[in-house]
């Protein structure tokens, strides 16, 4: 009798399997026994009566311990109290893999134990239900892009040339050549290449040497960053929109489940389409010292800023045109008031701050040299960047999502860490 998998097991009702999994539950009465067998690709219980199995088989669900690797044999029964519609009547056992003293027991356990465990913590059905959902923002990610006719391009990891701050990247040496830094974006490499191709994306892992402790913040994230020539400032949020709403309502539509599981208030997620609404830097800065705030034009937005302005929105707010001072160099000057750049961040509903930062480049050879040399930027480091401005310079803008903020808003988190498998945050590089 081959193996099969949970998921497969409606298609199989009436007939004799054999599963192999992880005991995600055991319990006896003495009499009659009960497991809840997981094997990623879902759950079922699975039914031992004593008088009907074999003594070695009853014998056998002593080692039927939480997290112990086993193989379950059985008839595959019908049942509508199911959450999988299906029931497995038991009648063989075999461990494969003992889980004596599992650290992780049914009762609360502090945040810092679990992060130790992180590599058992995976196993939790919550933990389970984020990653998949996270699989769905990727998979969907990569569709709507090449639907939209964008390349994917991979960018360097290690890199001479920083689109940041200095003070927040981690260095290291590069042979004869000197620093090299570990990537904080792809940008300036997918803006050459959208002068190959038009559309471009790249799509991996980034780092930001920030000593930051707060829940938006981590160490090494994944973040998608299309580019695209020919596209200015406006049409750069409408791509934006666009893609956010089609990446939430396909999480919507295939992950419902996992959502329901986490308890995520689903219809705020329905609410989530086309178009956002938009509002100038000015204005955000004039609406918030209305509402008491002491913020100065020209200061950044922080966190209570972001949440103070979408409070009550049910969709997204972009806020454009920021003060010139606040933003990267590679920011195009807005002609209409030079004091600002023509950027947009995105801020989500809920009080989830920024998931998408984005600006059309600044396509001026000499004003982006200006830039260059007002940051202290190294100009033999950045020539082969205007080489971009010498040679057939174009308008084009881009934006950076990174997937686990989105993901942390689409899932109702309430921290980033819970994302990604292995969270790398200031204080922990472990497991």
């Amino acid at each position: 009798m081959n193996y099969i998998t949970i998921d497969e097991l409606p298609r199989h009702i009436g007939e004799d399997v054999r599963l192999r999994g992880w005991v995600r539950r055991f319990r006896s009465s003495g009499k009659i026994s009960f497991l809840v067998l997981r094997d990623g690709t879902g759950e079922v219980q699975c039914v031992f009566v004593k008088n009907e199995v074999s003594e070695e088989t009853w014998a056998g669900l002593e080692d039927a311990s939480h997290e112990a690797c086993v193989s379950v044999a059985g008839l595959v029964r019908a049942d509508d109290r199911a959450p999988s519609g299906v029931e497995l009547t038991a009648t063989g056992f075999e461990l494969l893999g003992a889980s004596a003293e599992y650290p992780i027991q049914p009762k609360e356990h502090g945040v810092d134990f679990l992060l130790e465990k992180r590599h058992l913590w995976l196993r939790s059905a919550r933990q389970i239900a984020i990653m998949r959902v996270r699989d769905e923002v990727i998979r969907a990610i990569h569709d709507f892009l090449h639907d939209d006719g964008f390349t994917h391009v991979d960018t360097p990891i290690l890199t001479g040339a920083i689109g940041e701050s200095a003070g927040t990247l981690f260095e290291t040496e590069y042979f004869d050549h000197g620093k090299a830094y570990l990537a904080q974006t792809g940008q300036l490499y997918v803006e050459a290449a959208a002068a190959a191709l038009g559309k471009v994306y790249c799509f991996g892992p980034t780092f930001r040497a920030e000593k930051s402790k707060t829940r938006r913040h981590l160490t090494e994230f994944w973040m998608v960053e299309p580019e695209a020539a020919w596209m200015d400032s406006d049409q750069n949020m409408d791509l934006q929109e666009r893609f956010v709403s089609s990446i939430i309502q396909r999480v919507v539509l295939k992950q419902r489940e996992q959502l329901e599981a986490l308890d995520r208030d689903v219809s705020k997620l329905e609410a989530i389409v086309a178009p956002f609404d938009r509002m100038s830097y000015s204005d955000a800065v004039d609406l918030l010292q209305k509402q008491g705030s002491d913020i100065e034009w020209g200061s950044d937005l922080g966190a209570a800023h972001e949440a103070q302005l979408v409070e009550g929105r049910e969709k997204p707010l972009f806020v454009y045109d920021y003060p010139k001072g606040a933003k990267a160099f590679y920011m195009k000057e807005n002609p209409d008031d030079p004091r600002t750049v023509k950027c947009d961040d995105m801020l989500a509903p809920e009080g989830y701050g920024e998931v998408i930062g984005g600006s059309q480049r600044e396509d001026d050879y000499d004003k982006l040299l200006s830039r260059i040399r007002e940051e202290g930027l190294p100009e033999d480091t950045y020539d082969w960047y205007l080489d971009l401005r010498r040679h057939g310079t174009f308008t084009h803008s881009g934006f950076g999502l990174g997937v686990e903020r989105l993901v942390t808003w689409i899932c109702g988190l309430d921290h980033l860490r819970e994302t990604i498998a292995f969270p790398r945050m200031m204080t922990r590089i472990t497991p």
